[in-house]
């Protein structure tokens, strides 16, 4: 009897992780992938320990800070009435479609429209610290 409840019980938990595993699998990017994709965005963002605001903002250690916050660059109005942080989800949200995540934002980037690249993008942005360096080293 015992022996059969265990069982149920590790049947149980090993199929709430797979199931966890496939709702949250289209979040995990590859971040080689999104370093590629990234490029997209150079002309406006920066990444690293030597980067400067250009036409927008600084992106080290975008995932899990606040929106709007970094400090010397000018967001519009739109950015500065959102609430909260940059969650994988959020970003995705605002990658997907910035114009219609943040109506009157001063991005004028279409947007990535393929669910690959963005999280790519993201999973590649969420390796710098927000002194830019990289996870890790």
């Amino acid at each position: 009897m015992l022996d059969k409840l265990l069982a149920t019980a590790c049947l149980t938990v090993l199929t709430a992780g797979v199931a966890f595993a496939d709702d949250h699998g289209d979040m995990a990017g590859d971040p080689e992938k999104g370093e590629r994709t990234f490029r997209k965005c150079m002309a406006c963002h920066a990444v690293g320990e030597d980067a400067k605001v250009k036409t927008g903002p600084v992106l080290n250690g975008i995932v899990g800070k606040d929106i709007a916050s970094t400090e010397d660059f000018d967001y519009s109005d739109a950015l500065m009435e959102l609430e909260g942080e940059w969650t994988p989800e959020a970003l995705a949200g605002f990658l997907e479609k910035p114009r219609d995540y943040a109506s009157g934002t001063k991005m004028s980037f279409a947007g990535l429209r393929k669910e690959d690249e963005r999280a790519d993008v993201i999973a590649y942005l969420a390796q710098f610290n927000a002194d830019g360096t990289m996870e890790g080293m």
